[in-house]
C-alpha cells in the first residue's frame, strides 16, 4: 500500500488540489479569499437562538481537526519528508481554504432536518448530485464508497491514532502502561457516547478553546527561547522544500518528493479541507447563509494548519537535539523537542494538551461516524453497535503499532479527497451562484 499511497498522496492529490483550487478561485472571482473583513465579521454574525450556532459548529469541526494531526502528524511529516514538508503544509492549506469554503457552502445548501435539528455532510450533496440527474445506482455506489472510506478514516485517524498518541504521551510523562490508558479512554467514551451523547457539542466547545490556548502558550515560550535561530529554520524549510536533486530531476523530482508527499497529506490530515468530513459539523449550523458558514471554514483551516501546525513544526526544528533519535515514534519526537526547551515540566503540559486535543477529536469523529452509519442505513438501532465498535478501536489504539494504521488513513484521506473534489467540480455552478449573489447583496446594502 505504500507504493499506492506514494502515487496517490505524493502525486495525484497535490496536483488535483492545485488544479481545483485555481479553478474555484477563478470561478468565484477570488471573493471568499480577498475579503478578510467579511470573513472576520462572519464570526460575530447573530443567527437563530435555536439549534447549533455557526461558531459552535466551527468549534466542533475544529475538534475534529485540532488533534494529533497538529502534533504527531507534523512530527511524522518532518521525520519522513524533512523540514520541507512544513512548506508544503502551508501551500496545501492556502490551496485548500477555498475548497473548504466550497464544500461547506454545499453542505449547508443540501443539509436535512431531523427532529428539528440540522444535519448533513458531503455524502448528502453527492447523493443529490447523482439523484437529480437520474443516476440513482451510480449515486448509491459512489456515496457508499465515500461513506465507507469516511468510516475507515474515523476508525484509524479519528480513533486509533488519537488514543495511541495519548497513551505514548502518558507513558513518557507518567510511566503509565498504554493498556491502562486505553481502558480509561474507553470508559470516558462510554460515558460520552452511550449515556450523554447529546452533549458532545458542549464538551468540544469547552475543550477546544482551552487546550488551544494552553498548547499555543507553551509552544510560543519554546519558540521564543530559541528565537535567534528562527531565520535559519525558515530558510531550511524553503530550501528543503525545493531540494529534489537527491531524488530525480525537474518535474519528476517535484512530483515524487517526500517533502511534498508528506507535507500535503499530513496537511490534509490536519485541516481535512477538501476531503468532505468537516461539512458534517458545519451542516449542523443554524446559519441563514451558506457563504458565511463557508467563511468560518476558511478560518478553521487558517487556525488549524497555518497557526497550530506551524508552531509545532518550529518547536521541533528549533529544538532538534536528540529529537531525531525518535523518528520512528513521532510522539516522542515532539516530547523530546519540548523537553529540550522547557525541561521536564513540558512533559506534563504536553500530555495534558495531547489528551484534550486527541479526546476532542475522538468525540468529534465518533459523531462523524455515527452520521455515516445513519446515512447508509437510516435506522438508529445500529447507533449503539457502531459506538461499541468505535470504543473498541479507541482501546486497541492505545497499544498497537501504527505503521499499517497510517497507511490505511493516508489512503482513505487521499481517496476521499479525490472523490469529494470531483463532485465539487461538477457542482461548481451552485457554489458560484450562491457566492456571487451573496456578495452582490452585500454591495447593494452598502450603497443604501
Amino acid at each position: 500500500m505504500d507504493i499506492i499511497n506514494g502515487y496517490l498522496s505524493g502525486t495525484l492529490v497535490p496536483l488535483v488540489l492545485l488544479i481545483y483550487s485555481i479553478f474555484f478561485f477563478v470561478k468565484l472571482r477570488g471573493k471568499p479569499m480577498i475579503n478578510p473583513v467579511v470573513i472576520i465579521k462572519s464570526i460575530f454574525k447573530k443567527n437563530s437562538d435555536s439549534g447549533v450556532s455557526p461558531i459552535r459548529a466551527v468549534i466542533f469541526a475544529l475538534a475534529g481537526t485540532l488533534g494529533v494531526g497538529n502534533i504527531v502528524g507534523v512530527a511524522s511529516a518532518i521525520a519522513l519528508g524533512g523540514a520541507g514538508a512544513v512548506f508544503w503544509m502551508w501551500v496545501s492549506a492556502f490551496l485548500a481554504m477555498i475548497l473548504k469554503y466550497s464544500e461547506v457552502v454545499l453542505a449547508v445548501l443540501h443539509r436535512r432536518t431531523r427532529c428539528g435539528e440540522n444535519y448533513g455532510g458531503a455524502m448528502y450533496y453527492m447523493k443529490d448530485f447523482f439523484f437529480t440527474r437520474k443516476k440513482n445506482i451510480s449515486g448509491v455506489i459512489y456515496t457508499f464508497i465515500f461513506t465507507a472510506l469516511s468510516l475507515a478514516n474515523g476508525f484509524t485517524m479519528g480513533s486509533i491514532i488519537q488514543s495511541n498518541a495519548i497513551a505514548q504521551s502518558f507513558e513518557a510523562s507518567f510511566k503509565i502502561e498504554p493498556v491502562l490508558i486505553g481502558i480509561m479512554l474507553a470508559f470516558l467514551c462510554i460515558v460520552v457516547f452511550l449515556f450523554n451523547g447529546k452533549k458532545v457539542f458542549s464538551l468540544c466547545e469547552k475543550l477546544v478553546p482551552f487546550v488551544s490556548i494552553l498548547y499555543l502558550c507553551m509552544s510560543f515560550v519554546a519558540i521564543f527561547r530559541s528565537y535567534e535561530r528562527l531565520p535559519s529554520v525558515f530558510i531550511e524549510i524553503v530550501n528543503s522544500a525545493f531540494s529534489f536533486s537527491a531524488i530525480s530531476g525537474g518535474g519528476v523530482g517535484f512530483l515524487i518528493s517526500k517533502a511534498l508527499r508528506y507535507g500535503t497529506i499530513r496537511g490534509l490530515f490536519s485541516n481535512e479541507a477538501g476531503c468532505g468530513t468537516a461539512p458534517i459539523a458545519h451542516a449542523t449550523s443554524n446559519t441563514n447563509s451558506a457563504c458565511e458558514q463557508g467563511f468560518l471554514g476558511i478560518i478553521e483551516v487558517f487556525i488549524d494548519t497555518i497557526i497550530v501546525c506551524t508552531v509545532t513544526a518550529l518547536v521541533i526544528l528549533l529544538n532538534r537535539e536528540g529529537t531525531f533519535n525518535f523518528t520512528q515514534n513521532p510522539m516522542l519526537m515532539v516530547y523530546s523537542a519540548f523537553s529540550v526547551s522547557l525541561g521536564n515540566v513540558s512533559g506534563i503540559l504536553l500530555s495534558i494538551s495531547v489528551f484534550l486535543f486527541a479526546f476532542a477529536t475522538i468525540v468529534c469523529w465518533g459523531y462523524y461516524g455515527k452520521e455515516c452509519v445513519y446515512f447508509i442505513d437510516q435506522n438508529q438501532k445500529h447507533e449503539k453497535t457502531y459506538y461499541l465498535l468505535y470504543i473498541l478501536t479507541v482501546f486497541i489504539g492505545s497499544y498497537v503499532p501504527l505503521d499499517a494504521v497510517w497507511q490505511i488513513a493516508d489512503f482513505a484521506v487521499g481517496a476521499m479527497t479525490l472523490m469529494n473534489l470531483y463532485i465539487l467540480g461538477k457542482m461548481n455552478r451552485e457554489i458560484r451562484d450562491e457566492t456571487l449573489v451573496y456578495f452582490k447583496k452585500r454591495a447593494s446594502q452598502r450603497k443604501l
